[in-house]
């Protein structure tokens, strides 16, 4: 059979393989939380959430919960995706697990087009397989939060991002690459939908952009005004609906300033208690703009005025953002623990040496570490959890996938591993 016949066949087994197990957990969840009367979701603030948002979309209701309503809370990418399933399939939470369950499956596709976009078609499937078999992915991918999604939209955007830098300067290029451009930037638009700590990946990406141009610096400055033209043109619906609700220009949400409190307050301690919000309940004097301004402000000062507790917090942040296990108390039993290490601190080091072999390849080191380092970096200000760190694992684990590639291939079949090959 045909080498790369064969690598089909691989990549099929290793989707049905990851559709079996999200499927599998999908029913055993849904079948926990039914043994549980009045219990309808794992993690229930943001899900139910998330759940009443879409409800509103179908609906046709306004794009709001909670009383004082909250207009721009949450960004409606998650919400209009759960719509569109709910208005296929109806509002069964089971049935909208099932969805959820294929966005994983696709996410594993999608991180085998990044793999073989980044190195070559053997890589890409090893990573898949490593995304397929992760316990946490498939976990998460059944849940109504929105970490799975965004890593699909973010992998999709990276994918593109990638096509865009491998494509040369010049006149015989000069389109593909604009097209290119403007598709990034829709892309990373698409995914800041999502998530809009999404949203600072713009400038980072403008600016390796243009400094890894030399010699074309004024096509590239070209190519980076139409990725910045693509995402704008993206952001306008939502930034003018926000206008309109609020009198604001609100490119993101309004839940940025409680957040941040949450993550820089005198009870802080890297982990999320939102109780002040419900304890003080300034929107009953405030409107909602107002009050994001208002915690805005008060996680400065507080930032500025106790900058010991502030790097502490950085330390504790950092541990939990990294620590092999979830933190959540309901995920603290010893088996879980154990199922969620056993898959990532392999995969880790798997990471770490294909970082070694690959200590050349610039692109690759940047689209595979970069997402991690990233959210590392934007959690060390907000609250931090193994949940901030799930979606940029998926590119990681393309940098596994060469560690394993390297360690464990005869010598016979190792070779260098080349961008495009």
């Amino acid at each position: 059979m045909p080498q790369s016949k064969r690598l089909k066949y691989l990549l099929l087994l290793v989707l049905l393989i990851s559709a079996f197990l999200r499927c599998g957990v999908a029913v055993y969840v849904q079948r926990q939380l039914d043994q549980q009367p009045g219990r309808t979701y794992v993690i229930e603030g943001d899900a139910d959430g998330y759940w009443k948002l879409a409800q509103c979309l179908i609906r046709g209701k306004d794009y709001s919960i909670y009383h004082p309503p909250r207009r721009v809370l949450r960004m409606p990418g998650f919400p209009l995706f759960l719509a569109g399933a709910m208005s296929v399939i109806g509002e069964d939470h089971f049935r909208v697990r099932l969805v959820l369950a294929l966005s994983g499956v696709f996410a594993c596709f999608v991180v085998y087009l990044l793999g073989k976009e980044l190195v070559n078609e053997t890589i890409g499937i090893i990573a898949a397989a490593l995304v397929a078999v992760s316990p946490v992915m498939a976990g998460f991918s059944v849940l109504f939060l929105s970490e799975t999604l965004f890593a699909v939209a973010m992998l999709i955007s990276l994918w593109v991002l990638v096509k865009l830098l491998k494509t040369r300067f010049g006149t015989e290029d000069q389109f593909r690459g604009s097209l290119l451009a403007f598709l990034t930037g829709i892309s990373l638009a698409a995914a800041f939908y999502v998530r809009p700590s999404w949203l600072l990946i713009l400038p980072v990406i403008v600016v390796i952009l243009v400094i890894s141009a030399k010699g074309y610096r004024t096509a590239a400055m070209q190519r980076a005004l139409v990725m910045t033209l693509g995402f704008a043109l993206m952001l306008v619906p939502w930034v003018y609906r926000n206008y309109r609700v609020t009198g604001h220009f609100v490119p993101t949400t309004l839940w940025a300033g409680p957040s941040l409190y949450d993550g820089l307050n005198p009870k802080a301690t890297g982990d999320s208690d939102m109780t002040f919000f419900d304890q003080e309940n300034v929107l009953n004097e405030m409107s909602e703009y107002e009050m994001n301004q208002h915690y805005t402000r008060r996680a400065v000062a507080y930032a500025e005025q106790h900058p010991g507790h502030v790097m502490q917090l950085m330390g504790a942040k950092l541990l939990r953002y990294w620590k092999p296990w979830p933190n959540a108390p309901q995920f603290q039993s010893f088996w879980m623990m154990l199922a969620v290490s056993v898959i990532f601190v392999p995969v880790m080091l798997f990471a770490l040496y294909g970082a070694w072999v690959s200590r050349n390849q610039y692109l690759l080191l940047l689209i595979t570490l970069g997402p991690l380092i990233y959210f590392s970096m934007i959690h060390l200000i907000f609250v931090s959890s193994l949940r901030y760190r799930l979606p940029a694992e998926y590119s990681l684990y393309i940098l596994s996938a060469v560690g394993i590639y390297h360690l464990f291939l005869n010598l016979k079949q190792r070779k260098e591993i080349t961008p495009g090959q």
